[in-house]
């Protein structure tokens, strides 16, 4: 497996820029795929309250024999937690959850603007106490569109090290990379294969058959040269190892327009909208 590059946050900490998601892994199967991403080379793995397994995280980080510092770990707070002392007490489960003295970052999961009295700012000014403490190396948001990170920055002295969103080829979301560049915030992208849907489009296939990689291959390159850090999940060894082998091939600047240009706009959008979004956990 190629030498996965990192990059550097505004905060100076460096993030693998391609990483495991365990969106949607069983708790009981989530420390053997963890496990198993580890020993094939991946070093970012990608969780969250919500999902639910962030003990098996921990355990699988443990079973592949590591040490804590050589795995960058993301989890995220669960939407039914914002206020202040409620996501102090879940920040803390996280931690236990783990099995861990700090996470490497640490993201509010929702903006959830119609909940909470619309306030998500003093949220986030208690990750900025988890980042003061230490126990966050950095810290973030998902899921936030500019005016929201506007409103961040009026109320708070952290910008955001980073943005987790969707972004595929159907839905390129480039208002918010944009935003993200213009701030110093690195954009993340969750369901960068659109949940599978862009891989059998003609002009991804068509690519992928002229170079010889896999449809997943140049669609997560194409996230690579766009700057962008990703975490494709599976639980399958080979897929693992198909998703990690981005780093000894690029797209040239035609096929990269050519991808590009099939961004539907907010008709790509496969999840939901982050100004109205307001769903909490039962």
């Amino acid at each position: 497996m190629s030498t996965i590059p990192d990059i550097t946050l505004n905060d100076g900490s460096t993030i693998p820029a391609l990483g495991f998601g365990v969106y949607q892994i069983p708790p009981e199967d989530t420390a053997a795929a963890v496990r198993q991403a580890l020993e094939i080379g991946y070093r970012h793995i990608d969780t969250a309250e919500m999902y639910g397994n962030e003990e098996g995280v921990g355990q699988g980080v443990r079973d592949a024999g590591l040490d804590r510092k050589d795995v960058y770990i993301t989890s995220k707070l669960n939407n039914s937690l914002h206020r202040p002392d409620d996501a102090r007490r879940a920040f803390d489960a996280t931690l236990a959850a783990l099995g861990s003295e700090y996470v490497d970052l640490f993201l509010i999961h929702w903006p959830l603007p119609t909940r909470y009295d619309g306030d998500f700012v003093s949220t986030w000014n208690v990750l900025e106490e988890f980042a003061e403490s230490g126990r966050a190396r950095s810290i973030g948001v998902s899921n936030f569109t500019p005016g929201q990170l506007d409103t961040l920055a009026a109320g708070s002295n952290t910008v955001p090290a980073v943005n987790q969103v969707e972004v595929h080829p159907y839905y390129a979301n480039n208002d918010v990379r944009a935003y993200g560049r213009e701030h110093g915030i690195a954009t993340e992208a969750w369901s960068p294969i659109a949940q599978g849907r862009v891989l059998g489009d003609p002009v991804i296939t068509g690519i992928a058959e002229a170079l010889g990689r896999t449809p997943a291959q140049v669609v997560l390159r194409w996230h690579i040269q766009r700057g962008d850090i990703v975490f494709p999940k599976s639980i399958s060894p080979e897929r693992m190892k198909e998703n990690a082998a981005l780093f000894d091939f690029e797209l040239d600047g035609q096929t990269m327009a050519d991808i590009s240009g099939l961004d539907r706009g907010v008709d790509g959008r496969l999840g939901p909208d982050p100004e109205t979004f307001d769903w909490i956990p039962g």
